[in-house]
């Protein structure tokens, strides 16, 4: 082979090759998206143990999945009432069916006789609310972002490919917790919109963006560190907790896993306790928003009209616009609201492509209200109590004139073109030379 650098050539192509595939393969596998669990019509409980026998294993099943649904009841309206849960009323199992939704499998071992399981019970809160007396959360905290980093073998990983953390958090259920969580789920331009690099970015008018895209308030970083001892061996991971666009850490705990199996029941620890986190840190008044996510204000009125809106008692007045798309609605709704003199705007109705209203409690007269808006490059018009806005339209442009090219001298009569000639040439001539 040596010999031949040909076939040596053609040797690392095709290993090349084969690696190439497999990295390829290997991507195709891990595809994006996991899509959140939506939590919002059940109360969850979790961690309960049943040991059962019985003559047969769909009976010891059965049994199992009752004392399960005893125990999470027992559990969830002690949770509810702060009380033990031994004072928890006894209901039937026939009532309990009817508010049970699922029965979530952790663990099982099945037996000829016996039954072994960790399970988790999923009660219908529209059904099981007022009789548990957790019909709601009534103080929920702004909503607030998720973005959830992994961080292993030196790479930072988001929402770019599948993790075990992001399914961990898309599989918690956040209907019984006090944060608000935005989960994003990963599809569409998610990764390039928020992902590891995004987190460490300092830049305001990007993270505005982002929230408002999103529907959201404030940032919360979840990062958690995984260390491997070897491939298939015990973990180690470091979980820690960030809030705001400057990653401020909120707080940490470190977990382990015996082995790669027992990973993902790890994760969702780590999520579990990351929420506890969280939540104490806004019990606490720690989660506050950042003011530089906010807009900044608009630049003071000039002098003469803060005189000239105090003079003024606060009136009711009504505003039409003409936004043919919600851009235009938008802005017109911003420029209102940063009138100096305008104390409340209120959206009557919204018709993009045709004329929207408002009511604006205003602090002058609409002469001077117009005034303002079309020294902001808005076209207004009032028409008794009324002003109508709109988008001016450009002045066409005013077509530049050719240029005109001089008109050539004129002959005069009885001269001719041999007479030109000649008057020219004696002009030519030095002065004082005799012809």
């Amino acid at each position: 082979m040596l010999r031949r650098p040909w076939v040596l050539a053609a040797f690392v192509a095709l290993l090349c090759f084969a690696i190439g595939g497999a990295v390829y393969a290997q991507m195709e596998a891990g595809e994006r998206g996991i899509l959140p669990l939506d939590s919002s019509g059940t109360l969850e409980v979790d961690g309960i143990h049943v040991d059962v026998g019985a003559k047969d294993a769909q009976s010891a099943r059965l049994g199992g999945w009752r004392i399960a649904q005893r125990e999470g009841f027992k559990m969830l309206w002690a949770k509810s009432h702060g009380l033990p849960a031994s004072q928890a009323p006894s209901v039937s199992d026939s009532t309990l069916d009817d508010m049970v939704s699922s029965i979530i499998v952790r663990r099982e071992q099945i037996g000829p006789n016996r039954y072994i399981a960790d399970l988790g019970v999923l009660f219908d809160r529209a059904r099981a609310g007022q009789l548990l007396g957790v019909e709601g959360i009534t103080k929920r905290s702004q909503p607030m972002i998720l973005i959830p980093i992994m961080v292993t073998a030196g790479t930072e990983t988001s929402l770019e490919l599948r993790n075990p953390w992001q399914r961990a958090w898309a599989e918690f259920r956040t209907s019984q917790s006090a944060i608000d969580y935005v989960r994003l789920s990963g599809l569409g331009v998610d990764p390039l919109l928020v992902n590891a690099a995004q987190a460490a970015r300092p830049g305001r008018t990007w993270w505005r963006n982002i929230l408002d895209m999103y529907g959201a308030s404030d940032i919360l970083i979840a990062e958690v560190m995984v260390h491997r001892a070897y491939p298939g061996g015990p973990a180690k991971a470091r979980f820690i907790g960030r809030h705001g666009p400057d990653g401020e850490i909120v707080g940490g705990f470190d977990l382990t896993a015996a082995n790669s199996a027992e990973l993902a029941a790890m994760m969702n620890e780590g999520v579990r306790r990351m929420d506890q986190l969280y939540l104490a840190a806004y019990q606490s008044g720690a989660l506050t928003r950042d003011p530089s996510l906010n807009l900044p204000p608009p630049p003071p009125p000039p002098p003469e009209e803060e005189e000239q809106q105090a003079q003024h008692a606060p009136t009711r007045y009504q505003i039409g616009l003409l936004a043919p798309n919600a851009v235009t609605y938008n802005s017109a709704l911003a420029h209102l609201r940063a009138v100096p003199g305008v104390d409340k705007v209120e959206q009557v109705n919204i018709a993009l492509g045709d004329t929207s209203y408002f009511f604006i409690t205003y602090r002058g007269d609409l002469s001077t209200l117009r005034s303002i808006l079309t020294s902001r490059g808005w076209g207004a018009d009032v028409a008794g109590s009324q002003l109508k806005m709109y988008v001016p339209r450009p002045a066409p442009a005013t077509p530049t004139p050719a240029p005109q090219q001089p008109a050539p001298a004129a002959t005069p009569p009885g001269a001719t073109n041999e007479n030109k000639v000649t008057a020219s040439a004696t002009e030519a001539q030095p002065r004082g030379t005799a012809e």
